[in-house]
């Protein structure tokens, strides 16, 4: 794709007073930034990890743990709401106002700084939901041998959670755009994109390595309590570990990303027309739509169908293994909760698989893009997301068939399943690592040739990714209980939208070419 010229969004987005990467507002030029070494570039970038690790927490065991507070399984989907408003919300505010942010730390780095304190408060909130509940006087039982909801630790539990996903998108935003400032003439976004997604992945594996350990009540026995047993304190430690990872990838980051401050507003009249101006901008970014350069919308509508795709799996991919790999229930018998237990670590654990490969892809997609184009890698990767979701519906049934258990006996999976599923895992990491890589590059050479700041063009292509996210989480839950209380039909219906999505990229996508994307790489976020 091709976009020359300051028309369409770039005439729009320029309302937000940002002309490229690093513009500032009033058509100042932007301060050059300091040429950074590889190994301070990798650093400055650290934070992308931390962030991640609570993150695959979040994705691994969160869904999966609600359910044990006396939620269902169809309201759980619910809960994940606060990521599409968020995003929809936060990404948007926050990337413009770190387009323009004149503080002495620089424009990104105060919104990192944050986000982060904010995201260990709130899965400190998290962690402690069951014994914050068990205070307010959810049971008197302990937790081993009561099995009934607990409504006050519930509604403690779901608060955090919504700061952390308001907490997140705060700093997914501005780190990116970060590394896309930084590496501006000196080595170029696709090393940006190739160091952020290899941090994503590390920190994933750190993540789901640590959701899928198990052993966190035997290493701080301290953690369980009246009110929280072994996979509460499994949590709870898990996130304990969180807030001091991201304390200290978020205090290199602080370190090593040496951003050069905007000059102060200038007082008086002009400080009040830079006002007016910002409370127009945010405007600015739903009016974009409707200008925005030819073949855009083609992107952000692919995106969409892509992420319908997605967040099915995303949601539910430990209940998934849970359920209809292990056959347990989170609110059955002893047996059944211990089954559903196992089958969520060995979901955290192909997660861990689905990590390494999406890191190992990351160093892919731009040699294979500049070979084939991207257009032709995400096609590509969209007919390997079909082939995906419909292997979990099948999959499915062929655990279902094979199962044979009692909860007199114990439950567990069948080899060959496990096996089966563990690959599926795998393999879903080369298209989450196309997806994570290639709209954002789409987008960035907009940003760059249409005069769009990276900030507040992120936020833009973020809106393509929250309205999946919201029909998803408002219609899996009722969908799987119109159909059965299982996951199948959810993922039944994420296969079709792959294959929806792989033609309508086939035939609407236009070609980018493989000159402009080797310019044009820019970090990817989840």
């Amino acid at each position: 794709m091709d976009h020359k010229g300051g028309g369409g969004a770039g005439g729009e987005l320029e309302l937000a007073g940002t002309r490229g990467p690093g513009a500032v507002e009033r058509g100042n030029a932007a301060p050059a930034t300091k040429p950074l070494s590889l190994a301070k570039l990798i650093l400055a970038c650290m934070v992308a990890g931390g962030v991640q690790y609570g993150w695959a927490l979040q994705l691994s065991l969160l869904t999966p743990y609600v359910q044990t507070l006396g939620l269902s399984h169809a309201l759980s989907s619910i809960m994940w709401l606060c990521g599409p408003i968020a995003g929809f919300v936060v990404q948007p505010c926050v990337g413009l106002w770190s387009d323009r942010c004149r503080s002495p730390l620089g424009r990104r780095r105060p919104f990192i700084l944050v986000g982060c304190v904010l995201i260990c408060c709130a899965v400190i909130v998290i962690g402690y939901s069951s014994d914050i509940g068990y205070a307010l006087g959810d049971t008197k039982e302990h937790c081993s041998v009561y099995r009934g909801p607990r409504w006050h630790a519930a509604i403690v539990y779901v608060l955090g959670f919504w700061l952390l996903d308001f907490s997140n998108n705060a700093v997914q935003g501005p780190a990116r755009a970060l590394m896309a400032d930084l590496s501006v003439g000196h080595f170029g976004p696709n090393a940006a994109n190739a160091i952020f997604c290899s941090w994503m992945a590390f920190g994933n594996i750190l993540g789901y390595s640590s959701g899928s350990s198990g052993k966190w009540h035997e290493w701080f026995p301290f953690l369980q309590t009246a009110a929280c047993c072994e996979a509460c304190a499994n949590l709870k430690g898990a996130f304990f570990i969180a807030v001091i990872l991201l304390i200290f990838s978020m205090s290199v980051t602080m370190i090593f990303a040496r951003e050069v401050p905007l000059p102060p507003r200038n007082s008086g009249k002009a400080d009040e027309e830079d006002g007016d101006g910002e409370r127009m901008n945010f405007f600015a970014v739903f009016k974009a739509f409707k200008n925005l350069p030819p073949g855009m919308v083609s992107v952000l509508l692919v995106t969409g169908l892509t992420w319908l795709s997605w967040f099915p799996f995303i949601l539910y991919d430990t209940d998934w293994m849970g359920r209809e790999v292990y056959h347990g229930d989170p609110k059955g018998s002893p047996a059944e909760v211990a089954a559903y237990d196992r089958g969520v670590r060995e979901g955290a654990f192909g997660l861990l698989l689905n990590s390494i490969i999406l890191g190992l892809s990351s160093f892919l997609i731009e040699p294979l893009c500049r070979k084939f184009t991207a257009k032709l890698v995400w096609v590509i990767s969209n007919f390997i997301l079909f082939a995906a979701m419909a292997a979990t519906a099948i999959i499915s049934v062929w655990s279902l068939n094979d199962y044979r258990g009692s909860i007199q006996h114990a439950i567990t999976a069948d080899k060959d399943v496990r096996i089966a599923a563990l690959v599926l895992f795998a393999a879903l990491g080369f298209p989450l690592a196309v997806l994570f890589s290639v709209p954002f590059a789409v987008t960035a050479q907009i940003a760059a040739n249409g005069g769009g700041g990276q900030g507040l063009c992120t936020g833009v292509l973020n809106i393509s990714i929250v309205v999946p996210q919201v029909i998803v989480a408002l219609g899996a839950g009722p969908w799987d209980a119109l159909f059965g209380k299982g996951n199948i039909p959810a993922f039944a219906l994420a296969s079709a939208f792959s294959l929806v999505s792989a033609f309508v990229g086939f035939f609407m996508l236009p070609k980018l070419s493989k000159s402009n994307f080797k310019t044009a790489g820019v970090v990817g976020g989840h």
